[in-house]
């Protein structure tokens, strides 16, 4: 009786493993929930803000900064999904180009938004986080997005670390699934932000 017991539990820890449903999975789907909800909140206190004010204390010098780290972010979504296809068929080399490749274009979307900041901060306007509510609501959206960036890159780069060691197996990978789960929320959740602070100034 014992080891029917067991062999149905074995049948259902690999059938979670292959669909993706395991325990680790939800924990991570209740984590990124309970970040979007930060998130959310932000976004909302944003809006609230460009709605009270008439959209009048919301515009930003034009800059092509923004729309080229917007691409680098939404293209490195297409490089860790590239990675995670990779090792879910036991490709070791598809896995290591995709972390990497997501790993620069994530760097580079930081520096994109390191360059913005300080043209804001160093620029005629000296646009800084206690200029306005416009400022602080700004610096800390963005911010803590960025701050998302950063942590979701040196999770890749431990995930990329290890997948160079050949720790990551066609049955097990979970961390690498972490790690592209975070990625595309994160790249989702700038959609919204990119819309409400860049696109919709613009198109006013």
């Amino acid at each position: 009786m014992s080891a029917a017991h067991g062999e149905q539990v074995r049948i259902l820890e690999e059938h979670g493993q292959e669909s993706g449903r395991s325990l680790n999975w939800w924990g991570m789907v209740f984590f990124i929930g309970s970040e979007a909800l930060i998130f959310a909140n932000l976004i909302a206190a944003f809006l609230y803000l460009e709605i009270r004010n008439s959209g009048q204390i919301w515009r930003l010098e034009f800059s092509w900064v923004p729309f080229i780290a917007s691409i680098l972010l939404f293209s490195s979504s297409g490089f860790v999904h590239y990675a995670g296809n990779g090792i879910r068929k036991g490709n070791q080399r598809q896995l290591i180009i995709g972390l990497a490749g997501t790993i620069i274009l994530g760097v580079a979307f930081l520096c994109c938004q390191g360059i913005e900041y300080t043209t804001l901060i160093t620029g005629p306007e000296h646009f800084t986080i206690s200029s306005s509510i416009f400022g602080s609501a700004f610096f800390a959206l963005t911010g803590f997005h960025g701050l998302h960036v950063t942590i979701g890159a040196i999770f890749l780069l431990v995930c990329l670390v290890r997948a160079t060691r050949g720790h990551f197996t066609k049955q097990q990978h979970f961390a690498v699934q972490a790690a592209e789960m975070y990625w595309h929320f994160v790249d989702v959740v700038w959609v919204f932000v990119f819309t409400l602070v860049y696109l919709v100034p613009l198109l006013r």
